[in-house]
């Protein structure tokens, strides 16, 4: 994890997430993605905290099937969308690195 942390440009706007979905994006080198959820969108960096690999087995497909939780798609673990937390699989009790958003007149950045 990168811990020279700055503010940086998304680069699309978290108000095109559809309710429900996620999507994945590289910032400053390093894989990211957003879920918006309950019109709240929220950040994670896109690594198993078990297996140090990125989440999702296609672009952009964070969720488990019934999109309540975040899936992990090389051992099934599951993850709270509001906070991350693993509530489920090998890596019980460990959390996703959350990624700090802000958004400035009319556009957005993330502490990355």
């Amino acid at each position: 994890m990168n811990t020279d942390k700055q503010w940086h440009d998304l680069p699309f706007s978290p108000e095109d997430i559809a309710e429900g979905q996620s999507k994945g994006f590289l910032l400053n080198q390093q894989a990211y993605f957003l879920v918006k959820k309950h019109g709240q969108v929220y950040g994670y960096e896109n690594s198993c905290p078990h297996l140090k690999i990125n989440l999702e087995w296609k672009p952009d497909s964070f969720l488990d099937f019934d999109k309540s939780l975040i899936q992990c798609s090389s051992h099934g673990a599951l993850f709270n969308i509001k906070d991350g937390k693993c509530v489920s699989g090998p890596c019980i009790g460990q959390s996703l690195q959350p990624l700090k958003l802000r958004k400035l007149d009319h556009s957005w950045q993330a502490e990355a």
